[in-house]
């Protein structure tokens, strides 16, 4: 096998990113397929890096599987199959251009407006079945197309203001979940190939240790500056959708 420094280049910190993520720093790992997307194709680096995802789901699911909130999960589960089935539909109809640019405006001005109401951490949003399952088809249908599927997830479960480890445990699990149901439309849509399997296999290691790392870091960072981080994190993240969007529709025009 023939390895491209240059995608090797972009895949080692965007493996790195979603080990981060999966150890608790959820969002930062939406950057991961933009970032990949830079030297090969979207649709090459989205395939490369699910079976990576599921590989730092299981690190995660087994660090932090005694809190997670069943309640989020029974409420959002049922609209993920349905964005998942969405996105499969429309694969290859819908530019994850357009996708991404949505995405990244609502964790914007979400992120943004959490800042400015300056909620305490004892805060909490009522819980609402609706708005969880319209969440739940949103984080299905972006995490089908591009692995962004956090921010729709993080609209619904941050205002609820679990714990920290309760909010890492139930973001591993959904997402844990969601993308062994992604594996079918993948293998369906032809998007796993040789290469992208051995590339894959080859960054496991990284995989592991980043997630573990990840983990580790978000241990040691207090729950009230942890949130803060990841309101931080979504506009970082939202902003870069928006760019890698705006720039892909601006170079096709």
């Amino acid at each position: 096998m023939t390895i491209d420094p240059l995608m090797l280049a972009a895949a080692i910190p965007a493996v790195i990113l979603v080990g981060l993520a999966k150890g608790g720093f959820a969002g930062i790992g939406t950057l991961a397929t933009p970032l990949l997307a830079l030297v090969i194709s979207p649709v090459e680096a989205a395939s490369i890096l699910l079976p990576i995802l599921i590989v730092q789901d299981a690190v995660s699911v087994w660090v932090f599987r005694r809190h997670w909130d069943r309640n989020v999960l029974v409420t959002m589960l049922p609209g993920a199959v349905v964005g998942i089935l969405i996105g499969y539909g429309y694969a290859s109809r819908v530019s994850a251009d357009a996708v991404g640019v949505v995405v990244g405006l609502i964790s914007v001005i979400f992120a943004l407006r959490q800042f400015g109401l300056g909620a305490s951490p004892t805060d909490t949003a009522e819980r609402s079945t609706w708005k969880g399952t319209i969440s739940g088809i949103g984080s299905g249908f972006t995490s089908q197309i591009a692995h962004a599927g956090a921010p729709p997830f993080q609209l619904y479960v941050i205002p609820l203001r679990l714990s920290r480890d309760v909010y890492i445990g139930t973001t591993a699990i959904f997402f844990a979940i969601v993308n062994w149901l992604k594996v079918p439309a993948y293998v369906a849509l032809g998007q796993f190939s040789g290469t992208s399997m051995r590339t894959s296999a080859m960054l496991m290691p990284l995989a592991f240790l980043s997630t573990w790392l990840g983990v580790w870091l978000v241990r040691r960072v207090p729950a009230e500056k942890f949130f803060r981080i990841i309101y931080l994190l979504m506009i970082l993240v939202g902003v870069r959708l928006i760019w890698s969007g705006m720039e892909h529709w601006m170079g096709g025009a």
